[in-house]
């Protein structure tokens, strides 16, 4: 991993804290933990992990960039999409994972502009320091819209309204699954004799069994494949089916159905970690420093909720679901031959076209109590690919 940027000695030392709690948690265990569960500590450990920590992560100083930070157009053509949800169910917004708090900001001011502003925008994120850092973006943008914002330790029990989550799916934990012909394996973490992180796998059990099991069922499984399954990301839409009284979850993600998640091609799976905008596939490199990501299955994400009483209520690419929200019609508002509008139209064909993040982004809108279809959906729906 010598390519990549080297981290300062503060940033050494704080990696190498959360690698002895891991280490800590293996020994615990018994000598090895599932995938999920190191990725859970590497991202969430209290004032260790990756989210939990105070390391600036998102924007062009951090490791990635999200949509939101591209362009506020992205929030603009969205509110008109969570304005005709609002109308349809309740006045009320939940962001979950609100990131550096740019999509609120950016939701708040369309909102407002559109006469629809939400009774309350909810944001639940469990990073005081992220939680500080979103205050600081909707006080500076929209300082007089902030005491419409309230910050959540939990789920609400009951819900009305709509909910939002824009790269939240990704960065759940994931079961790492190798298909062999002798029989389904976990992959999980184990120590070497060095002391360092090293892959161990053992034979699968329990949930992650029944669900490996599932998919071999559904789509051809070679001997060899390795693949994640996201048990968390699932058990959070389920969630919903008893909380959600009558709303929207939008959620937008990169992933796939089912049948191209786990194409043959795809056979060492979909996890990825991004470190200072460099994309690699170490999760061992520097925990604590780096995101950890693997794509969404969101076959197995709608038929979580449906088990729970939820409805489809659309699935297509960002790229069409930001068109069909009028995102065009809100670039050509911008004055034309300007600087703003030249990064404006750069950041929209980077937010639409198929071979940027238009394809590979996905929305997904689940809900219940609906008497309409989505407008964000109106063409381009590709629900029956699920």
């Amino acid at each position: 991993m010598s390519a990549l940027p080297r981290p300062s000695e503060d940033a050494l030392a704080h990696s190498r804290r959360l690698q002895a709690h891991i280490a800590e948690d293996i020994a615990a265990a018994g000598g090895w933990i599932s995938f999920a569960r190191y990725m859970e500590l590497a991202l969430y450990a209290p004032a260790l992990g990756y989210y939990a920590a105070g390391a600036r992560k998102f924007g062009s100083a951090g490791d990635f960039v999200t949509a939101p930070e591209m362009s506020p157009l992205f929030g603009q053509a969205l509110a008109r999409q969570v304005a005709e949800a609002m109308r349809l169910s309740a006045a009320e917004v939940l962001e979950v994972g609100a990131g550096s708090g740019r999509l609120a900001a950016d939701l708040l001011l369309a909102l407002e502009a559109g006469g629809e502003l939400p009774e309350r925008y909810a944001i639940l994120d469990l990073s005081a320091d992220l939680r500080e850092r979103q205050r600081e973006t909707i006080a500076r943008a929209a300082p007089h819209l902030l005491s419409r914002v309230v910050w959540l330790d939990r789920l609400p029990e009951r819900f009305a309204g709509v909910v939002v989550a824009n790269e939240l799916l990704d960065a759940l934990p994931v079961n790492l699954v190798r298909w062999r012909a002798e029989g389904i394996a976990e992959r999980g973490v184990t120590l070497a004799a060095d002391g360092q992180f090293a892959w161990q796998d053992v034979p699968a059990v329990g949930a992650v069994l029944a669900a490996a099991q599932r998919i071999a069922g559904e789509c051809p499984m070679a001997d060899g494949h390795l693949s994640e399954i996201g048990l968390a990301a699932e058990a959070w839409a389920a969630e919903w089916g008893h909380r959600l009284s009558c709303g929207v979850l939008l959620l937008i993600d990169y992933g796939f159905p089912r049948h191209e998640f786990y194409h043959p091609q795809r056979d060492q799976g979909t996890l990825m970690c991004h470190y200072r905008h460099h994309a690699h596939g170490e999760p061992f490199y520097l925990p604590g420093l780096q995101d950890i990501t693997a794509h969404v299955d969101f076959t197995a994400i709608i038929a979580a909720a449906f088990e729970r009483g939820l409805e489809l209520l659309g699935y297509t690419a960002q790229g069409q679901f930001l068109l069909n929200c009028g995102i065009l019609k809100r670039l050509a508002g911008i004055p034309g031959d300007t600087p703003d509008y030249v990064r404006a139209a750069a950041a929209v064909a980077k937010l639409t076209m198929p071979h940027e993040m238009g394809e590979l982004f996905k929305v997904i809108a689940i809900g219940r109590g609906l008497a309409q279809p989505l407008s964000g959906f109106a063409s381009g729906d590709r629900s029956h690919r699920l």
